[in-house]
């Protein structure tokens, strides 16, 4: 795997609104295959806190997710300089 995929798939899955399901989508990891291989590129204090963060979080499965959430940023997250 590239450097710049492993570096997304990171960054995906700490985003608070792009789903596992995105991620699936995207590069054909499941949501547990996401969470090993977090353990496996992040430090296990990182780790911890990332497990906790997105531990039952609704934005992170399509299923649960509010229909009023459409995208995967806030709009104000990407803010113009």
């Amino acid at each position: 795997m590239r450097e710049e995929d492993i570096s997304r798939i990171i960054e995906m899955a700490w985003e608070d609104r792009t789903p596992f399901e995105a991620i699936e989508h995207l590069y054909g990891m499941s949501e547990p295959q996401v969470i090993t291989f977090m353990r496996r590129q992040l430090k296990p204090s990182s780790f911890k806190l990332w497990r906790k963060r997105v531990s039952g979080r609704k934005t992170k499965h399509l299923s649960v997710r509010d229909p009023s959430v459409s995208r995967g940023y806030c709009p104000t997250q990407y803010k113009q300089r």
